[in-house]
């Protein structure tokens, strides 16, 4: 669906650049912003393989495992309809972690097992249950201790200071982590859905 929305963008911009004689403009800017997607790539690239890296070697020495346990407790509390020994709760720790580090793309392939194994015990398959929401809600506001694409992003366009925005980055996510989580509490607790 978003393909098509972009699709459609891009055609209303060259039709109107064809109507209003401006093709010129539209050259330049596919060759102009090609190249500085080109450089910001390779600019974001290496800070994300490393940090993808480190999730890697976390993953294969048993740290998230570990942390996967340090967070049952919480996640157990979070998720009550989901069993304690659901790969679920794994899946869920390991796209935490990612998120914490500011690894969106490491965190992805995690939080979709999450979701898979999340709609094996849902009940009812054409709907998603609210151990389902609530994760969307966890992976979309997590806290996010280490911002590294923004750190990334900083750092390629020359910020005096890239590293200036992990603070405002932990308290602006902290937030909305315990908005999220307390709407949805409520909003689980009017409507009784527990399930």
């Amino acid at each position: 669906m978003v393909g098509y929305i972009w699709a459609f963008l891009i055609g209303i911009g060259i039709i109107y650049a064809l109507l209003s004689g401006n093709i010129s403009v539209i050259n330049e800017s596919i060759l102009t912003n090609a190249n500085e997607a080109l450089e910001l790539i390779l600019n974001l690239l290496p800070i994300i393989v490393l940090w993808t890296g480190i999730l890697k070697i976390a993953e294969e020495s048993g740290l998230l495992n570990k942390f996967a346990k340090f967070l049952n407790p919480i996640l157990c509390k979070i998720f009550p309809t989901v069993p304690k020994d659901s790969k679920a709760l794994g899946y869920i720790s390991s796209n935490i972690a990612a998120n914490m580090l500011g690894l969106g793309s490491a965190a992805t392939p995690a939080g979709l097992k999450a979701m898979e194994e999340l709609q094996k015990i849902n009940p009812e398959k054409d709907t998603a249950s609210t151990p389902m929401i609530t994760f969307l809600i966890l992976n979309t506001a997590g806290v996010t201790l280490i911002p590294t694409t923004i750190l990334a992003l900083r750092v390629a366009y020359k910020s005096a200071s890239p590293s200036e925005i992990i603070l405002p980055a932990i308290i602006a996510t902290t937030c909305s982590s315990i908005a999220g989580l307390t709407l949805d509490y409520f909003i689980r607790r009017r409507n009784n859905k527990w399930k």
